[in-house]
């Protein structure tokens, strides 16, 4: 096949060059290969005739590079046969997967396995074993042209290890993995996952819509070679076989891993089938191990070789991978190495066909027998997620144990771990899905009166907000945020609030809430979930639900969803005016100070959001608003920020006397203040006020200084924002050449973070700029319409008609 040509010819050139074709080159091959002439191609592919000669030329030279020997049009075959002799590979069953067998035989009976290379794993590695077989026939798959492969079998038959090992011998540049967490309700919205691919693996922003993160994950997947691993698959699947309600939109990442332009090969592992109409997918059931994959496990464990105990053994759980650790663990550790004492003593509980959770509970239960305080301890461990905090510290574990003797601790960890109960790697513990299950389940039925199932989860709570005295980085902000589901799984929700509310100090020198710096670290999604999964079990007279609106209005203003940012900052404020007047706090007290702060922030947010939508007289009032009530008080900072909002509104409704006289006003406490990061925000506004007064030197200062504080802070949104006012005052000053450059780099910038209004901003400025130029007029208009349609979606009808005007003053 075409297909199986395009792989291995790939695989030559990255083997010999560290390179791979790029699209191009593998729409040139496959139709070549299939006959196509270049004109056919060239008109398929959208390209000249002369370039895809140029192209096809240059490929060739590779490949006669790569395999030795003169390769074109006609040798093409032949020479990819007889590199895979040179490399020492089966040569008969490549040769029958690419059609270039001289006798035809059973289609992917034999595949390009590099045997050699998969003893040698087995040899580093000896607790992975029997699973050549598997490995073949995954190799086959992908020679057929397979690029999504789900393994399928059930709990603790090896899928994962599979995988991985599988994963780690491809050419790939980069590795994603995704373990689905075992309780539905614990799984990891998509959109968060999505998110921190493109963060932590591709070094890019994700959009605001889910859309466009989509669309930003596709195009650098088509860039680069990517294998993909989405672990126990299962807990998110219906009976059907198909997403559940709630976690739909994996179907349409699955949809962008097998974009058939991209080069990305994707492993799943699932107890169930999949069966969701549109993803192409390949099944392969995963069989249980031979006994000689048992035999050969346990003589490398040490332990004597019985035939016809560990053959019972073996038929009992199915070749269960799991079931064969777990069993080797007890031997050795309970029955000093005697598989016939052990046979002796549990094999009339389970003969038979069994699942790997039975045998879970079954250790289990000896567990509880053996040593109560593991078996509580163990119970205890499987209030943790293991998501997205995948393993668990020391200080974990060890504070689920406050009514056992410090001294015992560790002895009781090294039960757990004897038995195969808990992993240790590297200082950190956890349990694997299935024991988890099971130690869940064992802690809900031992806790009739739900005390144990609830004091663990606090005890775990605790430790996860104690660990994190300040956020340096995204992993503490995770790590700390663990503590709010775990108030969730209690329905503590009150307690889950003060987990999003508590405040720290973070990287750019700010004291503010968890849910704030989250946000500002670019995990929108995430944080939105969590506010609107607690926010109405919160009571309306508690302080807390007007924080939480007002962080949520944040993230709506953020999003672009401007109509309910509103609604969110009404609430607080009515909220927090309703406990001024029932509580009535002393005002020198921090109550007051508290309860004021949330009205006044408040207000200024709703000015902003106003000032997006280009309802100027409305913002006016409420930045009004907030310079009465916080002027002369401990608020006077918010003061500051909306004279400086109030100066830019004036100035763009042409009152430039008073503009002026607000901006001076505050320049110097806003200019000081933003130095640390904290206020770049209100710098950038103020140099957009300067500007519109015609005090370009002034303003460009600020912009420069907004921008050095953004790149400090990661700011991308302030720092686009700022570009744009750069770019306005170099259209002014005649420089249309650095105003377009400035412009484009806002736009760019501002994809990345998905902010609808101020895209709109940027696109319209670079239309406005654009069109001076007689020869760039189209692609003026299309800036324009952009602009539009952004403002539009909003909506913000304001924001429209005065970029018509504006378009049509032009």
């Amino acid at each position: 096949m075409a297909s199986d040509a395009v792989e291995l010819a790939d695989r030559l050139v990255f083997t010999v060059t560290g390179r791979h074709l790029n699209d191009l080159q593998r729409t040139i091959l496959r139709q070549v290969w299939q006959g196509q002439k270049y004109l056919d191609i060239a008109n398929t592919a959208g390209y000249t005739e002369g370039h895809i000669k140029d192209v096809a030329y240059q490929m060739w030279r590779l490949l006669s590079k790569v395999t030795g020997e003169k390769v074109t049009k006609s040798t093409l075959k032949s020479a990819l046969k007889r590199s895979l002799l040179k490399m020492g590979i089966d040569v008969s069953g490549a040769s029958a997967a690419l059609g270039l067998a001289d006798s035809a035989g059973p289609r992917g009976a034999l595949v390009p396995v590099d045997i050699a290379q998969t003893a040698a794993i087995a040899a580093a590695n000896p607790n992975f074993v029997g699973r050549q077989t598997a490995i073949a026939h995954l190799t086959t798959l992908i020679a057929q042209g397979h690029r999504t492969i789900l393994i399928q079998g059930e709990g603790g038959l090896g899928k994962t290890t599979l995988a991985q090992h599988f994963v780690a011998q491809q050419p790939v540049d980069l590795t994603l993995e995704l373990l689905m967490a075992k309780d539905p309700a614990d799984i990891t919205p998509v959109e968060w996952v999505v998110e921190e691919w493109l963060r932590q693996d591709f070094g890019v922003e994700p959009g605001r819509e889910f859309g466009v993160t989509l669309d930003r994950l596709r195009r650098h997947l088509r860039q680069q070679r990517v294998a993909v691993l989405i672990d126990n698959l299962e807990p998110a699947l219906d009976a059907q076989g198909q997403f559940i309600s709630t976690h739909r939109r994996y179907s349409e990442l699955l949809r962008v891993l097998a974009d058939s332009r991209g080069q990305t090969l994707t492993l799943l592992t699932s107890r169930d089938r999949l069966c969701e109409p549109g993803i192409p997918i390949a099944h392969y059931r995963l069989p249980g191990l031979s006994v000689t994959a048992w035999a050969t496990y346990f003589a490398h464990r040490g332990l004597p070789e019985n035939g016809d105990v560990l053959a019972a053994m073996h038929g009992a759980y199915g070749g269960n991978a799991k079931a064969m650790e777990i069993l080797a663990g007890a031997v050795q550790a309970d029955f000093e190495g005697s598989l016939g004492l052990y046979w002796q003593a549990h094999s009339q509980d389970l003969l038979g066909p069994v699942d790997l959770k039975n045998l879970v509970e079954s250790q289990i239960y000896r567990l509880q027998a053996l040593d109560p305080e593991a078996y509580h301890l163990f119970c205890r461990l499987g209030v943790y997620r293991y998501q997205d905090v995948p393993t668990i510290p020391w200080a974990a574990v060890q504070c689920l144990m406050a009514d056992i003797p410090a001294q015992r601790h560790q002895a009781i960890v090294t039960s757990l771990r004897n038995r195969s109960l808990l992993e240790c790697r590297q200082g950190r513990y956890g349990l694997h899905p299935v024991v988890r299950a099971g130690a869940l389940a064992q802690l809900t039925s031992d806790a009739q009166d739900s005390s144990e199932w609830k004091s663990a989860h606090r005890a775990a709570a605790r430790c996860w907000s104690d660990s994190i005295q300040r956020i340096c980085s995204l992993d503490d902000a995770i790590q700390a945020l663990e503590a709010y589901y775990h108030y969730v799984a209690i329905g503590d929700y009150g307690a889950a609030a003060r987990v999003i509310l508590h405040s720290r100090d973070n990287q750019w020198q700010q004291f503010l809430p968890l849910g704030s710096t989250l946000y500002r670290m670019g995990l929108v999604q995430p944080v939105t979930d969590a506010i609107t999964a607690i926010i109405d079990h919160i009571p309306p007279e508690n302080a807390d639900a007007s924080e939480l609106a007002n962080i949520l209005g944040d993230l709506y203003w953020i999003q672009g969803r401007l109509e309910q940012a509103i609604a969110c900052q009404q609430n607080a404020i009515a909220i927090a005016q309703t406990c001024l007047h029932t509580e009535a706090p002393d005002p020198t007290t921090h109550r007051w100070y508290y309860l004021t702060m949330l009205v006044v922030d408040s207000q200024l947010s709703l000015g902003l959001y106003h000032l997006d939508l280009w309802n100027l007289e409305t913002a006016a009032t409420w930045f009004s608003q907030v310079i009465a009530t916080a002027t002369g008080t401990r608020h006077q900072p918010w003061a500051d920020k909306a004279t400086t909002c109030l100066a830019l509104v004036l100035s763009y409704q042409g009152k430039q006397s008073a503009a002026k006289t607000l901006a001076d006003a505050v320049i110097e406490q806003v200019r000081g203040r933003g130095q640390s990061g904290r206020h770049a925000f209100f710098v950038q506004l103020l140099g957009h006020a300067y500007l519109n007064l015609g005090d370009l030197d002034t303003a460009e200062s600020l912009f420069n200084a907004a921008i050095q504080a953004a790149a400090a802070g990661h700011y991308l949104q302030i720092k686009a924002n700022a570009l744009v006012g750069l770019g306005r005052m170099k259209s002014q000053q005649g420089d249309l050449a650095g105003a377009v450059e400035d412009c484009r780099s806002a736009i760019a910038l501002l994809d990345e973070v998905g902010a609808h209004g101020d895209l709109a901003a940027a696109y319209l400025q670079c239309a406005l700029t654009l069109a001076t130029r007689p020869q760039h007029r189209s692609e003026a208009k299309a800036c324009f319409g952009k602009a539009l349609d952004l403002f539009q979606a909003i909506p913000a009808p304001q924001q429209v008609a005065r970029a018509q005007k504006a378009w049509q003053g032009d």
